[in-house]
């Protein structure tokens, strides 16, 4: 799932390269990907577009009409991506048969699809006049390199929360942006177990938190920024040092990095780093081993 620093990748990658330029065609090939209708999706053709931005995971395009404002707002969600065209195909996407969700044409023949892949379709494209009339965006929690964010702020997020500190990082509600793949690296960087409660936490250990969110979060951003989209996915795995690296060295230390495995997803940790040596039962067998 592309998180924070791939978004922000996308979208520094975007304002650079289509503003001011016009929409000239938005075609849908899967309608169940458009979340909207009011302003309908046909409001962005003939609009000029005047930026991009970062809403946690979603992606923001602002565009002015005659009519007045409108934001094409997109969310990648687990499997989706944007596929850039310096010259966009002329050939038409047939709804159904593809895993393009949604074209987008411009002016000077350069454009995009937003593609999906798998069969389980996640992907949530808006067309709205403000980026707030999107439930998602309008639930988010604090950006984490918000210069505003500090570690006052956090703290104040972890206290009383008798939840799992890898669940926090990656509810939205409460922290925007950290998805599964970056919340791993998080807790590596900072030593702790996915499983510690976040109210559990002693001031040292929201020290070594925050301090690994922000660093984490801040190198993933730098190193996004100036690759176009082909080249981000891969940097994203390069960067990893145990999140999808199962059965490899930890850098740290050198024991063997383990999953724990969900119904739809996993998590990576190194026990000798994180846990004290012990390895984290199968959440599915609902224990921990001793």
């Amino acid at each position: 799932m592309p998180e924070m620093p791939e978004v922000q990748g996308l979208v520094d990658f975007l304002r650079e390269r289509v503003t001011g330029l016009e929409i000239t065609r938005v075609s849908v090939a899967n309608i169940a990907a458009l979340k909207t209708y009011d302003p309908p999706v046909q409001a962005l053709q003939g609009s000029e577009i005047t930026g991009a931005a970062r809403h946690g995971k979603f992606l923001d395009l602002s565009a002015t009409t005659e009519a007045g404002s409108v934001h094409l707002v997109f969310h990648l969600a687990k499997a989706g991506w944007l596929r850039w065209y310096d010259q966009l195909p002329a050939t038409l996407i047939k709804p159904g048969r593809t895993p393009i969700a949604l074209r987008v044409a411009l002016s000077d023949g350069s454009g995009f699809d937003l593609t999906e892949a798998g069969t389980k379709k996640s992907l949530a494209v808006y067309v709205v006049r403000a980026p707030s009339d999107v439930p998602g965006v309008a639930r988010l929690g604090p950006d984490p390199l918000d210069p505003a964010f500090g570690r006052a702020t956090f703290a104040s997020l972890l206290a009383g929360k008798r939840t799992q500190i890898k669940g926090v990082l990656r509810d939205q509600m409460i922290i925007a942006g950290v998805g599964n793949a970056y919340s791993d690296e998080i807790l590596h960087a900072a030593k702790m177990s996915p499983y510690a409660l976040a109210a559990s936490l002693d001031e040292a250990d929201v020290d070594r938190l925050y301090a690994a969110m922000t660093e984490t979060l801040a190198e993933a951003v730098a190193e996004a920024s100036g690759k176009p989209p082909a080249e981000l996915k891969d940097a994203k795995r390069r960067g990893m040092r145990v999140h999808g690296r199962r059965g490899e060295t930890c850098p740290v230390c050198g024991d063997t990095v383990r999953s724990v495995f969900f119904a739809d997803n996993s998590l990576e940790y190194c026990p000798t780093c994180q846990t004290g040596g012990k390895i984290l039962a199968d959440r599915r067998l609902s224990r921990l081993l001793k």
